[in-house]
């Protein structure tokens, strides 16, 4: 027994990064961590707000006052690069990119390019021909900019394509993208609010890719044996 998930038409599939291909959780926080108290904030409160979002909107949204915003946001990046300790693929993930046609799939992140880069290679994936970073784009997610800027670079439109995503902010921008959307779980032990209305996946290990005779690339979920 098995379940399929499509793209609709001649769809692609556009992933997440952190949290949907990998996990760079630890790696993030402790970054973030030390930017926190440095700046007088509660990590306690201020770490959930970091994910799915630019790093440049965070530092906005932070409520600090009296910094570059810009400046901040650029030396928690490279701090970032240079800390990918723990950075691992989510099960299965490199199998099921590896799997996938290299022009109909690619990687739509809220990280800037180079971190980007850095945790692709940490995490063991294959680097996607088609990378949307967080510096591509005017307006980062919750926006659904991201998303479009990935189906046009792949030329398809973007409700044709299959969204992979974690966090909030990228679930809200799948939704007003028009795109059909799978939520992956791993991440997450406590359930999403905003993925209710959504498939679910925890990763992709008892996933496959399959192409049709008109080129739509389609999901089957496999049975998990015994």
């Amino acid at each position: 027994m098995s379940r399929v998930y499509s793209s609709a038409g001649h769809g692609v599939f556009l992933f997440d990064m952190d949290g949907t291909v990998l996990t760079s959780i630890a790696a993030a926080e402790r970054v973030w961590h030390r930017w926190a108290l440095a700046h007088g904030l509660d990590p306690a409160e201020f770490l959930p707000t970091i994910h799915g979002k630019r790093g440049i909107d965070t530092v906005r949204d932070s409520g600090v006052t009296g910094i570059d915003i810009e400046a901040e946001a650029a030396a928690i990046m490279e701090a970032e690069i240079h800390d990918v300790a723990g950075i691992e693929p989510i099960a299965g993930a490199p199998a099921f990119l590896a799997s996938l046609p290299a022009d109909r799939w690619a990687i739509v992140t809220s990280a800037p390019r180079r971190l980007a880069q850095a945790r692709i290679a940490a995490a063991g994936l294959p680097m996607p021909a088609t990378l949307i970073a967080g510096d591509d784009v005017a307006e980062g997610k919750p926006s659904p900019e991201p998303f479009h800027k990935g189906a046009a670079a792949l030329g398809v439109p973007v409700e044709s394509c299959l969204i992979f995503e974690d966090a909030e902010a990228g679930i809200v921008a799948a939704e007003a993208s028009g795109a059909s959307l799978l939520v992956v779980t791993a991440g997450h032990p406590a359930p999403l609010a905003a993925a209710a209305d959504y498939e679910q996946i925890t990763d992709y290990t008892h996933l496959s890719a399959e192409q049709d005779a008109h080129g739509a690339l389609h999901v089957r979920r496999h049975a998990v044996p015994g």
